[in-house]
């Protein structure tokens, strides 16, 4: 096991003593940091994920920027569709990422095959293993992937939106989209498999578009599928689950046991907590961190109030927003970090 100077999320995760909530925030490696749009002038987003030694640069910037409490490896959810045949194409300025042949029937959901993890994502490995070694035990670092349900809707859609082709699939074709979601649960287990060898010491399943489902689609074509990846790989690493829009189904949620449930800012941590009845992470508006550091450190401090002792993750309800400036990252950050309960 890795020595670590810093291991506060892991004890959190475990529920062991933590003398105080740990932090981190999802997107910290990216475009509101000047050091990563230095980096971002030099090479395209699918370059710096690609160049391990540039992703792992990347991975450690706000470590060293803001303080946080865990450094996540910078990629992308999308990575694996496209090792799993799906042609990936990211252009500044287009909307974000887009596949250039959606999959919109049996007959092209028959060419996604199976990835080679250690040949076609091995420099996500790599990128691990650097930031592993340059990291030296200083805080836990963090391997990801997308839920099936959400690349699902990427593939089936070709880009972001309301994803009408992919929700449509799953009335019109159920049998076609979990065929599809059995393959994408195959591989997530493999991926995330290679990053916890690779030194990914706990690891976050990203629901992004959970609320784009009802609350018994989403146990059918999602929840199913995340419970398999938990039950194959809870007893080797912590598996943190994030549904953004899923607080109608946080007891399903719960129910799938992962070590800890992340929520959006929509849902009161308190409230959530009572419901998962172990750790959580969240949940402060992103937006929040576009407004002075009083009110920074008041919406802080609401949160912080209510949510459990000892079984708590600070985080934001979804990923930072591109305008914040550094300087409230590490308001937000100093502050919860000197908060101590009563």
């Amino acid at each position: 096991m890795k020595k670590l100077a810093n291991d506060l999320i892991l004890r959190v995760l475990r529920g062991d003593p933590a003398d105080r909530t740990p932090i981190w925030i999802m997107r910290q490696a990216g475009r509101y940091l000047p050091e990563y749009m230095a980096v971002r002038a030099k090479y395209d987003f699918l370059t710096i994920c690609k160049t391990p030694e540039i992703a792992a640069e990347v991975t450690i910037q706000p470590v060293d920027a803001v303080d946080v409490d865990a450094a996540i490896v910078f990629s992308d959810i999308l990575v694996l569709p496209e090792a799993m045949g799906m042609d990936l194409v990211v252009e500044e300025g287009k909307g974000g990422p887009r596949f250039l042949n959606p999959v919109r029937d049996r007959i092209s959901a028959s060419q996604v095959h199976d990835a080679d993890c250690d040949k076609n994502l091995g420099y996500v490995a790599e990128a691990l293993r650097i930031t592993t070694e340059r990291l030296g035990g200083r805080v836990p670092l963090i391997g990801f992937c997308g839920s099936p349900w959400t690349m699902l809707a990427y593939m089936v859609e070709g880009k972001g939106g309301e994803f009408a082709h992919a929700r449509s699939m799953l009335y019109n074709d159920p049998s076609t989209a979990h065929r599809l979601l059995e393959a994408l649960t195959r591989n997530c287990i493999s991926y995330l498999k290679m990053q916890h060898r690779a030194g990914a010491d706990l690891v976050q399943i990203f629901d992004s578009w959970a609320g784009y489902l009802s609350p018994d689609l989403y146990r059918e074509f999602s929840l199913r599928y995340i419970e398999q990846i938990i039950r194959t790989l809870s007893s080797e690493v912590p598996v943190i689950v994030f549904a953004k829009g899923a607080g109608l189904s946080l007891d399903s949620i719960a129910a799938i046991a992962p070590a800890a449930v992340g929520v959006d800012w929509t849902v009161s941590i308190d409230r959530a907590a009572k419901i998962i009845g172990g750790a959580v992470q969240g949940n402060l508006d992103p937006a929040v961190l576009l407004a002075g550091s009083s009110v920074i450190e008041a919406e802080t401090r609401k949160i912080l109030e209510i949510a459990p002792r000892g079984r708590h993750i600070f985080n934001l309800g979804h990923g930072i927003l591109q305008s914040t400036p550094v300087e409230n990252v590490r308001t937000l950050v100093r502050f919860v970090k000197k908060w101590r309960h009563d």
